[in-house]
């Protein structure tokens, strides 16, 4: 009979300690967690993003919570707006020149009170100089436009060379008909009559 009652009590203290176990560690069972990042954790990026957002496992408070962005030279480069919507803190960041490694630091709170505190990285490489055509337009335009004042003033002097043929043919046309007037007037003067004879009758 003592055997049994020790047995009984043994199993009690067994219960017990896991119930209590089981209640110590209930909290972190349900400790908030990432589920999402936007950009993902370690992408590779040739598109700037415009902001940064990390979404938990549970509801975010809607104060105590912070994010920030930091560039490869460790300065900061996200605008400060911080949103919180349901389980996900988005964070507006200043347009990105340099091509490097991009931290993303957090701080969340949950319903639960219990903080998420982590980081990640991602890689941005920002676009070449000799991708962005901002030069090239000024040689086009110059190249372009030579021909053209070239055409026009070989039209210049094609137009001078007809007027100067066709002041010569002009003055050519003057003169001759000026000749064929003179010939015209002198075969139309009239004769001299002869004298008739007194004489003759």
């Amino acid at each position: 009979m003592r055997i049994l009652v020790r047995s009984l009590t043994v199993r009690m203290s067994v219960v017990a300690a896991l119930v209590s176990l089981s209640a110590f560690y209930s909290p972190a069972a349900q400790a908030n967690t990432v589920v999402a990042t936007v950009p993902a954790v370690g992408a590779v990026l040739t598109v700037a993003p415009n902001a940064v957002s990390v979404t938990a496992a549970t509801t975010l408070l809607s104060d105590g919570n912070s994010l920030s962005v930091t560039d490869p030279n460790g300065a900061q480069i996200d605008d400060g707006s911080l949103t919180i919507t349901d389980t996900t803190a988005v964070v507006g960041l200043k347009p990105l020149t340099a091509t490097g490694i991009y931290t993303v630091s957090y701080t969340l709170l949950s319903a639960t009170d219990t903080p998420l505190t982590g980081s990640y990285t991602f890689l941005y490489n920002a676009p070449s100089e000799s991708s962005i055509p901002s030069v090239t337009p000024t040689p086009v335009n110059s190249s372009t436009s030579s021909p053209t004042s070239s055409s026009n003033s070989s039209a210049n002097i094609a137009v001078l060379v007809f007027l100067g043929l066709a002041t010569i043919v002009a003055l050519f046309l003057i003169w001759y008909a000026g000749m064929i007037w003179k010939q015209f007037r002198k075969n139309r003067k009239p004769r001299k009559k002869a004298p008739r004879d007194r004489g003759a009758k």
